[in-house]
This record gives structure tokens, sequence and C-alpha cells, in this order.
């Protein structure tokens, strides 16, 4: 038996449903890195087999940790467990520094690159003049090919010149550049993903995404950086460490 199995005790005299048990425990190791992104679980059929369970159990449990976000079940493929992290508020990281820490592969999906006029708000937030450009980035934040989140940003023109120079990480393309964000402003809310929207995100019409809006500053004090982040509430989370006041 796999090891990781010999830690899962099922009561079936407990009031609690033994999927229900099933699904708990497995999503707690799951947490607790017992098993990695994009490694495969064992088929039902094999899960039932080692836990001494029905298949039915087995496959209700799944479906649970399916829904949670856990894990990926593929036709044809087998179960995997999905990719998923925390960001602190606390820690000014970009996306691609976070994915790497914990073990996946960042990719961008680049939907456009260019150069254009700001928007009214955009030119406020800035604090740009009417004449100013900026670069507009868009594209789909991907853990192992997986898309977690489709991401906006607008900079100033003296700040990103060349935006079809961006990669991989923003934030690596501008200390390069000497144009270091050093702090930003962030701000969250909850948003029902229109059809557009959901179509990129691969989530179905309606569901809720987490929309971060932040705007970075370089260390003269000067606005530097405009983004706007739909993440999917499956795979992603916000943690902050709160202290009490004395």
């Amino acid at each position: 038996m796999d090891p990781r199995f010999a830690r899962i005790v099922l009561d079936p005299d407990m009031a609690t449903p033994l999927y229900h048990q099933l699904a708990r425990q497995l999503g707690d190791a799951i947490e607790a890195g017992a098993w990695l992104a994009g490694e495969a679980l064992p088929s039902e059929r094999t899960l039932a087999e080692t836990l001494e369970i029905s298949r039915i159990t087995a496959r209700k449990a799944l479906e649970r940790l399916a829904g949670q976000g856990l894990i990926r079940r593929t036709h044809g493929s087998g179960t995997f467990i999905a990719p998923r992290f925390n960001q602190p508020l606390t820690k000014l990281t970009s996306f691609s520094e976070l994915l790497a820490q914990r073990g996946f592969t960042p990719r961008s999906r680049w939907l456009s690159r260019r150069l254009e006029a700001p928007s009214t708000e955009e030119a406020l937030r800035l604090g740009l003049r009417g004449d100013a450009r900026v670069a507009r980035l868009k594209r789909l934040r991907l853990a192992d090919d997986v898309v977690m989140a489709v991401e906006e940003s607008c900079l100033p023109e003296a700040v990103l010149p060349e935006p079809e120079g961006v990669e991989r990480s923003l934030y690596a393309t501008l200390e390069a550049r000497g144009k270091a964000v050093e702090r930003a402003l962030q701000h969250l809310t909850a948003v029902n993903a229109d059809a557009a929207l959901a179509a990129l995100a691969e989530v179905p019409e309606g569901q809720a995404l987490l929309k971060v809006t932040r705007l970075g500053y370089l260390a003269d004090g000067s606005p530097a950086e405009l983004t706007v982040t739909y993440c999917r509430t499956d795979y992603y989370d916000f943690m902050a460490e709160l202290y009490r006041a004395r």
C-alpha cells in the first residue's frame, strides 16, 4: 500500500458518510503536500480496493475533491492533483516567482502586447498627460498548462517602451530596465465572469472570480503599473497575516 494512504482511517460507524470522510482526509493530505501538482491519484477501482470501500464511495469522494478544485479529472487520462497556491497579501511577488517557488511551471499565453492611448481612468491613476501612450499587456497566466488567471496590465510608455519584449515575468523585465516596482496597493473584489471572460478563464459563464486591481509604484513614488487580474477561485487563494494591536 502507498504509505500516504496508510494514514487514512475511515469509520463506518460515524454519522459522517464515508465519502465525506475520505474526501476530507485526502483533501487535508493534498493541502499538506503529500501529493505534488500534476501527480496522478489512483483510479476509483484502485482506491476502492486499497481502502476496502465501494467504488461509488471512491467516486463521490473524488467528485467532491474536483468540486473543491484540488484535483482534475480527465476522461481517458486519469485523476491529477491540480495546481493551487496561496499568495500573501503583505509581500510584493510576481506571479512567476510564486509559481516557481511552489514547484509549478509558470507560463503566459499572450493575447496582446502593444502601445496605445490610455483610457481616462488609466491616465488619471498613472498620472499621465493627455498625449501620453501606455504599454498594454493582456495574457492568460498558467501553471502546468492550467489557466489560473486572466491578467491585463497598463504601464506608461516611459516605464515599458517595448511591451513585446516581455516574455515571462513583467517584474523581471522592469527590474532589468531599472524600473522595478517597489510597492503596490491592491484592491480585491468578487465578480461574475461574463461570456468572454469565462471563455478565457476556462470556467462556466457566471462563475465567481476574484478581481485584483494593483497599482504599483517606482522607488521615487511615481505610479508605474496598473494591473487587473481575474483569478480563478478554485485554484487561487490570498492569505493575510494579522497581528493584534498592543
